[in-house]
């Protein structure tokens, strides 16, 4: 099958300068388009946010996809290499116009297919150790990483009450009461205690 795919990043823009250069083309090569993808969304939404994700999967080997250009498949070059080499592992066909990319299973493409995935890697590896290094750095610097202790339970609404808690759990006061005593929630009390053993401690 042949799908046209045209995607535009703003209801303001129009969808029909893509699609009449998509059938001129199909015109001029004696093909037809048997369906349409369109959508309004930014390329940098990720590809299974898009249609263009949901019309992937169905596609078969030796489908072909036309688009206007590659900068329609995404916003930056690492989503699209990713696409292409999607596409050519699958031996799915990709055209586009402006760009007169003719993607497909010759060795031009696998070669270009080894080069996609050879890059997206090294692209990866690279926001890894950027990563890494701006957390070292931070680390150095003596930034605190991570979720401070006791913030997914008590959002620091208990921060402080520590010693007043125990005496009430010493003296066998319950999380409800102790809830009422304080002004929150028992579940946010249990919860306190939970993540802060020392307090279930003699």
């Amino acid at each position: 099958m042949i799908y046209g795919y045209i995607r535009v990043s703003t209801d303001k823009q129009t969808v029909e300068n893509q699609r009449f250069e998509v059938n001129q083309f199909c015109e001029k090569n004696t093909l037809v388009v048997d369906k349409w993808i369109e959508e309004t969304i930014s390329g940098s939404k990720s590809i299974h946010e898009r249609k263009l994700g949901n019309l992937l999967k169905k596609m078969k080997k030796e489908d072909i996809l036309i688009c206007s250009e590659l900068s329609r498949l995404g916003r930056n070059l690492l989503m699209i290499m990713g696409i292409l080499n999607e596409c050519m592992n699958r031996d799915i066909h990709v055209w586009t116009i402006k760009d007169n990319y003719r993607l497909g299973s010759d060795i031009n493409s696998k070669v270009l297919a080894f080069a996609f995935g050879l890059s997206a890697e090294i692209e990866r590896n690279l926001i890894s150790q950027r990563t890494k290094e701006a957390l070292a750095r931070k680390k150095a610097e003596g930034v605190i990483l991570g979720r401070p202790l006791g913030r997914k339970s008590a959002k620091t609404k208990l921060t402080g009450q520590e010693k007043r808690i125990k005496e009430l759990l010493d003296k066998n006061v319950s999380f409800s009461a102790i809830g009422r005593i304080i002004g929150v929630h028992r579940l946010t009390v249990s919860s306190f205690v939970k993540y802060n053993q020392l307090l279930q401690m003699d």
